[in-house]
């Protein structure tokens, strides 16, 4: 299993509330989970009308794949237009041999 995820902090100029800031957040997140099928959503300066920070993840089975991906995902915001990228981070994590190595005790979602 690969896991794709990173943060995307974003200066929105064009601005001057929190209402506003919302509006063009939800047009980046939507159509970036539209076009890339990934886990995608504001994780902080939630009270900043200027600043957003956005959160992603993606799972596959390919590191190739999802380096791709996640650069692909990077691109596409930036050619939104809508908000300033002003730094991003990400990570691309390979978990081999997860489901052997865990010791799983049965919870209360294992007879589902």
């Amino acid at each position: 299993m690969v896991i794709g995820y990173g943060t995307i902090n974003l200066r929105i100029p064009q601005s001057g509330s929190l209402k506003e800031k919302r509006s063009v957040l939800n047009k980046i997140l939507k159509r970036t989970q539209n076009e890339f099928n990934v886990s995608i959503a504001e994780i902080d300066y939630l009270d900043s009308y200027k600043f957003a920070q956005i959160g992603f993840a993606v799972v596959g089975n390919d590191s190739h794949y999802i380096n791709g991906k996640v650069d692909h995902l990077l691109r596409f915001v930036d050619n939104l237009r809508a908000a300033e990228i002003l730094n991003s981070k990400i990570e691309i994590m390979v978990v081999s041999s997860f489901l052997e190595a865990a010791h799983w005790e049965k919870g209360k979602y294992d007879e589902l």
